[in-house]
């Protein structure tokens, strides 16, 4: 048996959402505890030069954002554990959150659990993350001025990546495996119609190519012959989606088909009174450090007011 602490909100997950929800309730002594996981941080830990998030004119590495975000909350009365949780209960006020060592009872609980990018899952690919392989191309298309880039996808998030990319890319490669895009008429017909925008159907990338520095192409194959090439580009941005860190919530949070938490409209409540959703894990269209720290103060703000009321 685990001893029980029992707090008044529990944090799960510490990107940018959980820790900025955790410095807005920790300033209103709320004393939060941030249930952080074993891979804390969210998708920023994987992200080495952060050049869009205000107050860093001269950009800052993804890690060292997250260790600020960290700081700044433990300062004002954050507790920070660094363990997944692994069960939640919510069928009941207060609500339980267990890690393989703690347990908790909370009055209110926000959920920051973030989503994860979808991967090739080649190991060149993992090599060259951070070193010209990339999930967001809002975050990083701006290193990679003036290079040939490749995007892998064929739905709306890729034809909106290989647009984006326009701007700074000499020339994007929209590589897909099938034939036919899995993207919206508008959107398929505004990346055709784009200059810049190419075209490689019925392929797949089989390894990622580059030297110590930097990446410097793909191998391609070739799904109705098996025949391979090489598409030289000095970027690779992967399009294939994101899956939202939400299973611990099935069959007791509302979500989306695809797993996002579902939020009542200008608001982070959830459909449980007292849980609050922020975040990647409730946000399919943004999905940027801002936007998510943005929702954390709100969800925050409305735990802090719903314990006013009900207590």
């Amino acid at each position: 048996m685990k001893p029980v602490e029992r707090k008044k909100l529990v944090i799960v997950g510490s990107g940018p959402a959980g820790y900025t929800a955790a410095i807005y309730a920790a300033r209103a002594e709320l004393a939060p505890v941030v249930v952080a996981g074993a891979a804390f941080g969210g998708q920023l830990m994987i992200t080495t030069d952060v050049e869009n998030y205000p107050g860093f004119p001269e950009g800052v590495a993804g890690p060292e954002l997250m260790e600020l975000f960290q700081k700044q909350a433990e300062r004002f009365g954050t507790r920070v554990v660094f363990e997944d949780a692994i069960a939640i209960d919510l069928a009941r006020r207060p609500f339980g959150i267990e890690t393989d060592s703690r347990a908790f009872s909370a009055e209110s609980v926000i959920v920051a659990t973030g989503a994860t990018a979808k991967w090739l899952g080649l190991e060149s690919e993992t090599k060259y993350t951070n070193r010209g392989v990339s999930a967001c191309a809002t975050c990083d298309g701006a290193l990679y001025r003036g290079k040939a880039i490749a995007v892998v996808g064929g739905g709306d998030t890729a034809m909106e990546e290989a647009l984006f990319l326009t701007r700074f890319a000499t020339v994007v490669h929209v590589i897909h495996r099938r034939g036919e895009l899995r993207a919206s008429r508008i959107m398929a017909e505004r990346a055709r119609r784009h200059e810049k925008i190419r075209f490689v159907l019925h392929s797949g990338v089989v390894e990622v190519l580059g030297d110590e520095q930097a990446v410097t192409g793909v191998r391609l194959r070739d799904l109705r012959t098996g025949a391979l090439s090489l598409l030289e580009v000095g970027a690779l941005f992967v399009a294939i989606g994101h899956e939202p860190n939400t299973r611990l919530f099935r069959g007791v949070l509302d979500m989306n088909a695809s797993g996002y938490l579902e939020v009542q409209a200008h608001t982070t409540r959830t459909n449980v009174e007292g849980v609050f959703a922020c975040g990647d894990a409730m946000d399919p269209h943004y999905r940027q450090a801002v936007t998510a720290a943005g929702t954390g103060c709100m969800a925050a703000l409305d735990a802090e007011r719903w314990l006013a009321a009900n207590e």
